[in-house]
């Protein structure tokens, strides 16, 4: 990663240096999630929170390693899903000495992009990190730590349950492509489409492939019939228009309307001094927390 002056002169250059970051902070970002999407959100929390705080971390030697702390962090706190494989059963798994695995469709499967990042995707965060800062970013451990903000000791034990944990996962893969070989994509393709899918947002190709999964696939037509429920029922609780007060809603399509916004409820941007993006406020700027203010 590329190094910027820190701390800058003013707060226009502050703005400057940490956009600078973006790309390698998105990449970083990305190596740790396996999720284009979230890797953009968590980059973008972490330029935010810099620029925030830009005076308070005017003491900060490296401003780009205290961002990728802040993506690090962030990651393991929004990466707790229930797809990810429990800890203690793998090492159960582990300490029993009949547990073994097909090597040669592990590691064939490791070979395949597709199947190398399903299998880490199930990786609780934390152990996913360590595994893929070390073993694929190539840090130290002593690094790994630091970021993690934790000991030597607990870093090289994350890593030791990442790597046993990816391993089963990889083979756990082989064993769902077995019982799944009709189905024509995986499961996690499908699921990470799904929701374009029900939004009718999703190529012709694509739905027909996923209409195919869902009559194959044993897992996934639960799930889609969770997600068309819940998102039905999120419809019944919308409060009607009425309970807008209607001075602001009057106020709001003015601002719209001086914005040229041609989309309803969009409200237009401006670009503040420091290049950075801010919403105009309908109900005055002393009353949204603009970067800077204070």
């Amino acid at each position: 990663m590329t190094q910027h002056a820190w701390p800058p002169p003013d707060d226009q250059s502050a703005g400057e240096v940490l956009l600078a970051y973006w790309p390698a902070l998105v990449r970083f970002a990305r190596s740790i999630t396996r999720d284009d999407a979230l890797a953009q959100d968590l980059a973008q929390e972490a330029v935010v929170r810099a620029y925030e705080h830009r005076v308070e971390l005017a003491e900060v030697r490296r401003i780009d390693s205290w961002m990728r702390r802040v993506v690090h962090n962030l990651a393991v706190d929004r990466a707790r899903r229930d797809r990810e494989i429990a800890v203690a059963d793998v090492e159960e798994r582990w300490r029993t000495d009949d547990y073994t695995v097909d090597a040669a469709e592990v590691v064939l499967a490791a070979e395949t992009r597709v199947e190398l990042e399903d299998a880490l995707v199930r990786l609780p965060a934390i152990y996913r990190a360590a595994v893929v800062l070390h073993d694929a970013e190539g840090l130290t451990m002593r690094e790994v730590a630091d970021l993690a903000g934790i000991g030597l000791p607990a870093a090289k034990q994350r890593l030791r349950r990442g790597r046993m944990m990816l391993v089963t996962a990889l083979a756990a893969g082989h064993e769902r492509r077995e019982r799944t070989r009709e189905v024509p994509m995986s499961c996690w393709d499908a699921r990470r489409r799904v929701s374009d899918y029900l939004d009718g947002d999703v190529d012709t190709a694509t739905a027909e492939r996923l209409r195919q999964h869902l009559a194959a696939c044993p897992t996934c037509p639960p799930l889609l019939a969770a997600l068309t429920g819940v998102r039905d029922l999120l419809g019944t609780i919308r409060d009607p228009d009425s309970v807008v007060d209607p001075a602001l809603a009057d106020r709001v399509r003015a601002a719209l309307r001086v914005g040229h916004v041609d989309e309803p409820g969009v409200v237009p941007l401006e670009r503040d001094g420091h290049g950075v993006g801010r919403a105009v406020s309908v109900l005055g700027d002393d009353q949204v927390g603009l970067p800077g203010a204070g």
